[in-house]
């Protein structure tokens, strides 16, 4: 089939709760695919970071192919033999105790949130049904009706309620909002290290710093959604260690399904994640043993710091060439190699300049009306890094025409 075929089919028969670019990609390798009609993409976007090691990485790919051969799933009813490689590793990886394994982004968050309350009531002492957890504007954290029920975007939350009480929102990047949101009956305070579907908002120097002391001096777990910040993307394992901040949870999904299978998974010593036991919490899939050997490659290529310093050279790089885009670019943000650009709404929108660059061989995405994305896998080169930015230098410079 044609392009024009596969979308107008798809359209057809999904529910139309996303809004794609007119491009219908049938295979991929590295930071490039190609689409059905022989067309190929430098892949700007990573799956939303979950593409941190490329399309079909070789070792990810071993990995899956060698245990597909074996077994894929048992439940958690029995142990496997990929269970305690992987959750060690990733223990080990994140310098914490346990791991509670899940499949998406969205269920990591939800365990956090129950894990959170939980020790609320049996470590701190906060009255049965009296938790309450501080979260930020702008937050993204997924779909789920308790998520979107304290998210700030109209388009996320208007039409889902009612919503669960218990979330206290405050300005992302303040740490004196945290502060003041606080009292005792706050079991956590919530946020991402790096807002990424709000245009990769970076906060202030200090802030992760200040929330860490904050919550230490109040008896609140710090509870960082590294779930697209994290895994090497932005420089480092995490995005909080670059203010040498350890949460207290760290919530791990996208990239540590190496692209393959839905990974996700809570990681926190055992006098916080040891409040949940058997039957309070679970999941049919969480932990099976293909995302178990997926993810302990993973956990491999994160260990050899190949990717998070591709991260940071490349990343330097990145920064250097947007900050030289001129007229045209309102704001740009982000670390290492993710990148938030807010587009003139004079010369486009985002969706606009999303296309323009598409037709030139380069995918990206818009957010929020005005603002692109640029988060290419960690494998890409720097000679393709610096065609895509020509190629966003081009359609800038026709917009403004």
């Amino acid at each position: 089939m044609k392009t024009e075929e596969h979308i107008r089919l798809g359209e057809s028969h999904s529910a139309h709760n996303y809004h794609p670019l007119p491009v219908v990609i049938s295979a991929a390798e590295g930071a490039w695919v190609t689409d059905v009609e022989g067309r190929r993409y430098l892949d700007c976007l990573a799956g939303y970071s979950s593409l941190n090691f490329g399309h079909g990485n070789p070792a990810i790919l071993a990995a899956a192919r060698e245990q597909l051969d074996r077994l894929t799933l048992t439940s958690r009813a029995f142990y496997h033999d990929r269970f305690a490689a992987f959750v060690t590793g990733l223990a080990e990886l994140c310098g914490k105790d346990m791991v509670l394994p899940m499949n998406t982004g969205a269920e990591a968050v939800e365990t956090a949130v129950k894990v959170a309350r939980k020790w609320g009531y049996e470590v701190k002492g906060v009255a049965p049904g009296q938790a309450n957890i501080v979260v930020m504007e702008d937050n993204f954290h997924g779909r789920t009706t308790t998520i979107v029920g304290f998210s700030t975007d109209p388009e996320s939350r208007d039409g889902f309620g009612p919503f669960a009480p218990g979330f206290r929102v405050v300005k992302y990047g303040s740490a004196e909002a945290v502060r003041e949101a606080i009292d005792e009956n706050t079991v956590a305070v919530l946020l991402e290290p790096i807002q990424g579907e709000a245009g990769v908002l970076v906060p202030p120097d200090g802030y992760l710093a200040a929330v860490r002391e904050i919550c230490t001096e109040n008896n609140v777990l710090f509870v960082a959604d590294e779930i697209q910040s994290g895994l090497g993307r932005t420089g480092d394992t995490f995005a909080c260690d670059h203010e040498r901040v350890v949460p207290d949870l760290y919530v791990l999904g996208k990239a540590l399904g190496g692209g393959v299978v839905p990974v996700s998974a809570v990681v926190a010593n055992a006098d916080v994640m040891g409040v949940i036991g058997p039957g309070q919490h679970g999941s049919t899939f969480g932990g099976n043993p293909l995302a178990c050997a997926v993810g302990e490659a993973v956990i491999g290529l994160l260990k050899t710091g190949e990717y998070q310093a591709r991260a940071r050279e490349l990343g330097a790089f990145l920064h250097e060439r947007l900050a030289g885009l001129g007229p045209g670019v309102v704001a740009v943000r982000g670390r290492g190699l993710w990148a938030g650009i807010d587009i003139d709404p004079a010369i486009g929108t985002g969706r606009q300049i999303s296309e323009a660059l598409m037709r030139r061989g380069v995918l990206v995405k818009d957010t929020h009306g005005s603002t692109i994305r640029l988060a290419p896998p960690l494998v890409v080169s720097r000679d393709d890094l610096e065609w895509a930015l020509d190629q966003l230098s081009a359609v800038l410079r026709e917009a403004r025409a």
